[in-house]
């Protein structure tokens, strides 16, 4: 899993079944990690595909996988910060149900992994801006983060 950054938060998340289904809260305003209601939205990876490197300077990301299973990769990049550049690897999905809580200034993507594709659900603090979008990318395969995501060579994801 690598070193635990100062500030990204793991929160277990409740599986709750019954002979209907199943029901999965995944952040209450009455969460200790919860701040404040930007948006929620929905994203997609097919097997394979990686989607990163990003960071935010203003909001703080609050995300899971719901459906099918995902690598989800952190690396902290701000200076001054107490486990300046910790790398932190998840695996997050069906079986292993947890909500991961990012705040700015560190860097994060995820690869979807298995046969399925993975259905991401975010809650971020703040909802996107359009005109000025608060939002620092890296390709996946920069040399700025010593991560290696297993792509395939001359294979861009991003």
């Amino acid at each position: 899993m690598g070193t635990a950054i100062d500030g990204v938060v793991i929160k277990p998340l409740k599986v709750i079944p019954d002979e209907r289904g199943w029901l999965m809260e995944i952040l209450r305003n009455d969460d200790p990690i919860f701040t404040q209601f930007g948006q929620v939205y929905m994203t997609t990876a097919y097997p394979g595909v990686v989607k990163g490197w990003h960071y935010h300077k203003k909001q703080t990301d609050n995300f899971t996988c719901v459906h099918g299973m995902m690598k989800v990769a952190l690396y902290d990049k701000r200076e001054g910060s107490s486990t300046y550049g910790a790398l932190m690897e998840i695996f997050v999905g069906e079986k292993n149900p947890v909500l991961i809580s990012v705040p700015p200034g560190v860097y994060h993507g995820f690869k979807g992994i298995g046969t399925e594709t993975a259905f991401f659900v975010s809650v971020p603090t703040l909802p996107y801006n359009y005109a000025e979008p608060d939002e620092y990318r890296l390709p996946p395969d920069t040399d700025e983060i010593p991560y290696d995501w297993g792509l395939l060579p001359g294979l861009k994801h991003g």
